[in-house]
């Protein structure tokens, strides 16, 4: 592989992550692009995760053992430090990557103006189940900045980012979220890089009980509300130039709220928070 071709850091973070912890790591070792490092951050685990990190013999693999447990947000900051390459790509240790993922994505970075590249993902549970995220709607390109914002729709395990697109943030990963610190991540990239999209499914996001994204979900609205007053805050006219996007912004947190309290029987105050999106309908990535 020539030495022209971008150094790819792969951000892994690890707590207690033994039981998908070698097939992740395989599936970057399968890679048919080689210029990448993995930044493996062991969060203080008390299980076999660096055991099993250990027993893989490749000089690319990068482990650091944390002093201490902090929230993932500041973890993953703490492993972006480390990193060596241009590219920052992200596979949380229980997701997968097909072969050519590198391969096909980073070649879009020779566009100057893109800042993250994305592409399809299965999402796959024990059970055999499986749900392909752009199956049916594919997600726009360009400036995305308006529809990130009001309408999320990157995963994680697909996203690989410029790295110099992170010296114009005051800061990389908000450690005030445990939910959405990714989608407030990618959206103020957006604000002044493109993003684009390898049309094909090239990783897999693995859906099951531990996850806190199914497990803890009452957090999203709690926290989507912070990040629409963080944004008030630091962005000039954002109110004003974004109305339309805040709105369904808005809607999203609310529908998420109201399906917290259809579980716990509080029928009556969930169709009040939807009357003011009554006639609205609802449609996500």
């Amino acid at each position: 592989m020539s030495e022209d071709l971008p150094l790819v850091s792969v951000i892994m973070n690890a707590y207690n992550a033994e039981e998908y912890l070698n097939e992740s790591i395989s599936s970057v070792l399968d890679q048919t692009y080689h210029n990448w490092e993995i930044i493996l951050w062991d969060n203080k685990s008390t299980d076999r995760t660096a055991e099993i990190i250990n027993s893989f013999d490749d000089s690319r693999i990068r482990y650091y053992l944390a002093s201490n447990f902090t929230p993932l947000g500041e973890a993953r900051n703490l492993a972006i430090s480390k990193a060596q390459g241009s590219l920052i790509a992200f596979l949380d240790c229980d997701d997968l990557w097909f072969p050519d993922k590198l391969f096909l994505q980073v070649p879009l970075f020779e566009d100057l103006e893109i800042g993250i590249v994305i592409c399809d993902s299965i999402f796959f549970n024990s059970k055999g189940d499986n749900f392909q995220i752009y199956k049916k709607n594919k997600p726009p390109t360009g400036f995305v900045f308006k529809k990130l914002f009001s309408e999320y729709f990157i995963s994680l395990e697909t996203a690989i980012v410029r790295k110099s697109a992170f010296k114009d943030l005051d800061h990389i990963f908000d450690k005030s979220f445990q939910m959405v610190e990714e989608y407030d991540l990618f959206v103020r990239i957006s604000l002044d890089w493109k993003l684009d999209y390898v049309d094909k499914v090239l990783a897999k996001w693995r859906v099951h009980e531990k996850s806190w994204t199914w497990s803890r979900d009452e957090i999203f609205p709690k926290e989507r509300k912070l990040m629409l007053e963080k944004y008030i805050k630091q962005i000039p006219s954002f109110e004003e130039d974004y109305p339309d996007e805040i709105r369904l912004f808005k809607r999203t947190y609310t529908f998420e709220e109201a399906l917290i309290d259809w579980r716990e029987k509080k029928n009556y105050s969930a169709r009040g928070m939807l009357k003011d999106y009554i006639f609205d309908g609802y449609r996500s990535y």
